[in-house]
């Protein structure tokens, strides 16, 4: 049996994996990453959760063919540098480098998204698809894309930014600089902002005592009880929702074309709340509609353990 860490770098965990070749987590190790500190000592914590997971794995560094990290930023990939990382602070850090040294074994990076979209190509809902396309609706909208097996990224690492397209033209501000991007809409901070909006503009909804019985922070599932519930308000929210996550999602097929493309996060919870009325106006709107063969969504299968998964095998990618 051959082993392979996967380590997935977030902005308040740091989550490492021993994965067997039948892409299999078999022990984790974990490390808070207590942002903001100087980068060499977090690429040493990444190292520590990688020997913890290998530790209660039962088995030995010596066991471990490679091991890969996923990290949020620009990563490139031949050098194993995160050339930018605005949430982490980093700005040109040989990551690769730094843990190889500790650990004395080969490591791979990779942008984290890219890595959680490999994750499912290899094991999840893309598997066995010739190209496929993740995005995952979290905090922000992340993108991943996999072509004949690889990772596509672009040639500055930066490619598949999928939730920056813009789908609004001057619509509210994102973080990235422009106005009315897909992830302004589409993230689970997105949906959020647009309960809110709806439920300072109608005091009588069911929103506000629903919110209070859950401690008064406005979640991303939110309005949707409120809607199985009745109220007006929050289904005219859902329904903005799924018809922006709609418009980047047909956008997205009708530059691909992927085989799958598969969307993930928590706000996939919601199931056919979600996916059913989304995939009506994808069918309605795709530049494909009347084509005989149409991409296929479906909900990602693998959770937080994407990003672990796929970072593990970023050296078999290479290979390809």
């Amino acid at each position: 049996m051959k082993y392979y860490v996967g380590i997935d770098l977030g902005g308040t965990n740091i989550v490492a994996g021993v994965v067997n070749e039948n892409y299999e987590i078999i022990s984790k190790g974990q490390i808070k990453t207590n942002c903001p500190r100087p980068a060499k000592e977090i690429c040493e914590d990444m190292a520590k959760a990688a020997s913890e997971a290998v530790l209660k794995a039962g088995i030995s560094m010596d066991e471990i063919e490679s091991v890969g990290v996923g990290a949020p930023g620009t990563a490139n990939s031949d050098l194993g540098i995160i050339e930018y990382s605005n949430n982490l602070g980093f700005n040109n850090v040989p990551m690769a480098e730094i843990i190889g040294k500790i650990l004395n074994k080969p490591v791979y990076v990779e942008n984290d998204a890219n890595a959680a979209a490999y994750g499912e190509y290899v094991a999840g809902a893309a598997k066995g698809a010739n190209m496929a396309v993740c995005i995952t609706l979290g905090t922000g909208v992340g993108g991943g894309v996999i072509i004949d097996g690889k990772i596509y990224s672009g040639f500055n690492y930066a490619g598949a930014e999928i939730g920056h397209m813009v789908i609004e033209v001057d619509g509210p501000q994102c973080t990235c600089g422009r106005k009315g991007c897909f992830e302004v809409f589409s993230s689970a901070t997105g949906l959020c902002r647009m309960t809110l909006e709806a439920m300072q503009a109608d005091k009588n909804s069911l929103m506000w005592s629903m919110n209070t019985k859950s401690g008064g922070k406005v979640s991303a599932r939110l309005a949707f009880e409120a809607m199985r519930a009745g109220d007006k308000s929050a289904k005219e929210v859902v329904d903005k929702y799924i018809k922006y996550l709609a418009a980047g999602i047909t956008n997205t097929i009708n530059i691909f074309q992927p085989d799958i493309l598969c969307i993930g996060g928590g706000v996939c919870n919601e199931g056919d709340a979600l996916l059913k009325p989304m995939k009506e106006i994808v069918a309605k709107e795709v530049y494909t509609r009347d084509s005989k063969r149409n991409t296929e969504i479906v909900i990602a299968k693998l959770g937080n353990d994407a990003g672990i998964i796929g970072a593990a095998f970023l050296g078999l990618s290479k290979k390809k």
